[in-house]
């Protein structure tokens, strides 16, 4: 089902839904013209375009399979950073055990495109989700969903849904526990733990299979407290598992892992005990894939352990030089509708100006607006109306998000696929 939907994606043809791409390419399947190999820079593509590195994003995918491997970590890497069904292929490929998401319309993605073993970082207490994620259940048995509980209140709307739709096999859940006061979801305290674990028992159509949450939102993060939380959660699971939570079970999930502290994760599930069963020491980092020039770059962990490997950014938005109107100053086509801008600012990094790239030195943005980059310039700044402007991102959750079919160019400029997102 997966190849199959995933081939039907290359029959798509292509027309004025998608953003930056050539005019005269309307009516062609994605397919036709990406067997034209045509250049990003010469091949008809407009301005404001966004593009992905077919080399960098190559290079990503096969050192964070390498890294999960080496610390016998099993990889779900979170989905909604690109919801590309394409690169969760990909993913699959290099040995992910499945992909992570956050909301039941990313699942039904994904189910559309075949894929088997989905991980929900999120509670899900939604009625007619519950009832259409019964009915995926019961049609395919090979399908497997996990997804967060965090209240008494939960797990019983979560009952009702599944009982109501006739659930014919339980829906796998694991206890989220908070990242601390203050902090988003999960259960505050182990007493509250064992209630909801309590709950979640007496029910017929949830079945608890282990742990998990998000060091990410530990307060003050730093790697002291993050890993002080990580080993509350493997405490957590190790206390459940002593009081007989998951006698039945073939495996429990011990999960946490952002795009921040891999790292730390890594180190405390090391230290995981031997429980009654074999753990599944799933990690969830997603922003990997395409990584960043801003918030990620800063805090990869591979910045803490750099004989580990280092990620590389893969995005590059294009965006060409409208105004010049003062010595200081400049405007680009591209703004908020295009470029990730909720945590930082992009960074200009080239200039092309007649097949030539050079340093955009002396340019920065300051500020964007709807459709506009603003640009100030220096002197040593060699700017001109016309120049293309390569744009570096930072956080790539809101990057994918704004383009629905966007460039796999290699780095001479050769666009060898289109990836569709769907957001």
């Amino acid at each position: 089902m997966g190849n199959e939907a995933l081939a039907r994606l290359a029959e798509e043809r292509v027309d004025h839904r998608f953003k930056g791409l050539p005019p005269d390419a309307d009516g062609l399947s994605v397919a036709e013209l990406a067997a034209q190999r045509r250049n990003l820079f010469t091949g008809g593509f407009t301005t404001p375009v966004l593009a992905l590195s077919a080399e960098r994003l190559e290079h990503n995918l096969a050192l964070m399979e390498t890294y999960a491997a080496r610390h016998g970590l099993a990889f779900a890497p979170h989905g909604k950073t690109s919801m590309a069904p394409a690169l969760f292929q990909r993913q699959i490929e290099r040995g992910a055990w499945g992909i992570t998401l956050a909301v039941p319309h990313q699942v039904r993605v994904a189910r559309a495109f075949g894929f088997e073993r989905i991980f929900l970082a999120n509670e899900l207490v939604d009625a007619a989700a519950l009832r259409w994620i019964a009915g995926e259940l019961a049609a395919d048995p090979h399908f497997r969903l996990v997804c967060y509980v965090d209240s008494v209140s939960g797990v019983r709307l979560m009952d009702a849904a599944l009982r109501d739709a006739r659930a014919g096999r339980p829906l796998d859940v694991v206890v989220e526990l908070a990242a601390g006061e203050g902090a988003r979801t999960g259960v505050r305290t182990d007493e509250e733990c064992a209630a909801v674990a309590d709950a979640v028992a007496a029910t017929g159509t949830l079945r608890l299979v282990g742990v998990a949450g998000y060091e990410g939102e530990v307060p003050r993060a730093d790697p002291e407290r993050v890993r002080a939380w990580l080993r509350r959660l493997v405490a957590l699971a190790a206390g459940f598992d002593k009081a007989g939570r998951f006698a039945g079970l073939e495996e429990i999930v011990v999960s946490a892992g952002g795009s921040a502290w891999f790292d730390a994760v890594a180190d405390v599930f090391a230290e995981i005990p031997e429980l009654s069963v074999p753990v599944r020491k799933l990690l969830r980092s997603g922003a990997y894939v395409s990584h960043d020039d801003g918030h990620y770059r800063r805090l990869t962990p591979f910045n803490r352990v750099p004989g580990e490997g280092a990620l590389e950014p893969a995005f590059r938005l294009w965006t060409q030089v409208v105004s010049r109107p003062s010595p200081g100053q400049a405007f680009a086509n591209a703004g908020k509708r295009d470029a990730a801008y909720d945590l930082d600012l992009p960074v200009a990094q080239v200039v092309r100006r007649d097949g030539d790239e050079r340093p955009a030195d002396g340019v920065t943005v300051t500020a964007l607006s709807d459709q506009h980059a603003w640009l100030e310039t220096t002197g040593e700044a060699d700017l001109a109306v016309g120049d293309w402007v390569g744009l570096g991102l930072s956080h790539p959750c809101t990057a994918f998000d704004k383009w629905q079919l966007i460039p796999l160019a290699e780095a001479d400029g050769t666009v060898v696929d289109y990836i569709r997102t769907f957001f």
